[in-house]
């Protein structure tokens, strides 16, 4: 069964969704769920919304749930590297493009993360343009910019 279930969030409201005990997509306000997808809870679900509350106070890194972003080969291996980006930091759209071995296909490695269905547990808000600016996010340059901050301002200190 595909369940999703929304919630207030310091970025607006969000939707996560699961099926068959993986969480499938993240949604903003406004976005609606593809066909089948009924509202609900789950353990899992709660799972999330608490992992996303610790994200949100500040209080986690990185997320520790099953994941299963539908999309094709090349936007999944996107989708692992931008896992791999480190809480706080960010990297461009052509290291991206480099880490997944296609270093030419930065404008590819952007219309995956247009597409990347899991957004903020798989951290697309991470990427920007090559000379720092802040580029396209489907939840909105707004709230990519508040995610970015929330980011800076809790990782942990070097030294």
């Amino acid at each position: 069964m595909k369940t999703i279930c929304w919630r207030e969030s310091p970025i607006g409201p969000l939707g996560v969704g699961e099926e068959d005990g993986a969480i499938t997509l993240i949604l903003f306000a406004g976005q609606q769920p593809p066909e089948g997808y009924r509202e609900g809870e789950s353990p899992l679900l709660e799972e999330a919304w608490a992992q996303l509350e610790r994200y949100f106070a500040g209080e986690l890194r990185q997320f520790s749930l099953p994941l299963a972003p539908a999309g094709t080969p090349f936007q999944q291996a996107v989708w692992r590297a931008l896992e791999e980006i480190p809480y706080g930091e960010t990297r461009s759209y052509g290291e991206i493009a480099g880490r997944v071995g296609r270093p030419k296909a930065s404008r590819a490695v952007g219309a995956a993360n247009h597409r990347n269905p899991i957004p903020i547990v798989i951290p697309c808000h991470r990427v920007i343009g090559a000379g720092g600016t802040l580029t396209g996010y489907g939840g909105g340059l707004d709230r990519k910019r508040l995610l970015l901050d929330l980011e800076r301002q809790n990782r942990p200190q070097k030294g």
